[in-house]
């Protein structure tokens, strides 16, 4: 007798092989595969780099001739089009699987439920929806790029019980104890791209990289200054283990940016006027393919990205401290609403403890549609 099938255990197996790669994939989402026959894993595989294969293909590939009669468990769709690799809905017909099994419908417009289509066509069973909720926060940033052409912005700030993210003073190293600035290092390196202001430049002098104990990707440093005043001997312009970009306006000083590009610098003008726009410069950088930001800004450009809506999501990091200085900085500065009722509030709210640390994250309600 052959053992009973367990779709959700094998395609949890699916959804840790795609965990292990978030980061790794640029834009593309991380998608795990695994390939079962007759109750034996035969084949697992994961989307490893853009443009190379994807996770069935390397899982058919492990799987060898055993594909045949088999059963693939997908995260995500298997895409139907020809883009840098083949479609893997016709590495599976070709391997002559019997039944696939699907977490999530691709939300990009060229595949969403054409792969489902093509299998169906070519005789092999499928089933759809299987862990789809735990498999779709595994691409709730490429869903929302694919569908809108604009990044998926996690705004992450570490701040004191009373909200504060740095003394009167200015120091503010550090905040949070040293597993959630782990935490915040494993952010950096599932996102494509870190943004700051040029204030937190100028207090900080941060690096901006990824450092993880094992090794890590670094994201494209964005910088915001409208006025260029980003000093040339900081880390972000000296430091070349990452692409830094500056996003500033029309009015910057000619010599000064010419200077930030002899350092391998890009800077990108997005607008006229004093200040960065940035719902243009979010714009702008989706169409420079950036999918993902996390933003780790202060509280002026925390508070200007939420009230314009441009924020995914919420992580905010508490340290059981107390600043007090009615000067000192806040996580968010911007005009706020004159009714407690009308604050703005987070919705699929979740709270995990770090050590004596508290994450709370979550969903902006009155996020960009």
């Amino acid at each position: 007798m052959l053992p009973v099938i367990d779709d959700e255990f094998y395609m949890k197996l699916a959804i840790d092989m795609a965990v292990r790669v978030l980061g790794q994939t640029s834009i593309n989402p991380a998608v795990g595969c695994v390939i079962v026959k007759e109750g034996r894993v035969v084949g697992m595989g994961a989307h490893l780099k853009r443009g190379e294969g994807h996770a069935e293909v390397h899982a058919l590939r492990m799987a060898g001739d055993e594909a045949e009669g088999a059963t693939a468990y997908v995260t995500l769709e298997p895409c139907s089009h020809y883009g840098k690799t083949p479609p893997c809905s016709l590495r599976l017909v070709e391997a002559k699987v019997k039944r696939v099994v699907i977490a999530c419908i691709d939300p990009n417009p060229i595949v969403a439920c054409n792969g489902v289509r093509y299998l169906e066509e070519h005789g092999i069973e499928v089933k759809q929806g299987v862990l789809q909720e735990e498999a779709f926060r595994l691409i709730e940033m490429f869903a929302k790029y694919m569908t809108t052409k604009y990044p998926y912005v996690t705004m992450k700030t570490a701040q004191t019980l009373d909200g504060r993210i740095a003394t009167h003073t200015g120091h503010s190293q550090w905040i949070t104890n040293e597993q959630a600035r782990e935490r915040v290092h494993t952010m950096r390196h599932r996102h494509q791209a870190i943004m700051v202001g040029i204030g937190t430049v100028l207090a900080d002098n941060p690096s901006l990289t990824t450092r993880l104990q094992v090794p890590a990707l670094h994201p494209v440093r964005i910088i915001v200054d409208s006025k260029l005043r980003i000093p040339l001997d900081s880390k972000v312009v000296q430091d070349k283990s990452a692409p830094t970009w500056v996003l500033t306006t029309s009015q910057a000083d000619p010599e000064k940016v010419d200077a930030l590009v002899k350092h391998g610098v890009e800077v990108i003008v997005i607008n006229d006027g004093s200040q960065v726009d940035m719902e243009q410069a979010i714009a702008e950088l989706g169409a420079r393919e950036i999918g993902s930001i996390l933003l780790e800004g202060g509280g002026r450009l925390n508070g200007t990205m939420l009230q314009l809506g441009l924020i995914d999501k919420v992580v905010l990091m508490v340290a059981p401290k107390v600043v007090g200085h009615p000067d000192a900085p806040s996580s968010f500065q911007f005009d706020g609403p004159e009714k407690m009722s009308d604050a703005l509030q987070l919705e699929k709210v979740m709270v995990e403890s770090i050590g004596d640390n508290v994450i709370i994250s979550g969903n902006p309600l009155h996020l960009r549609k």
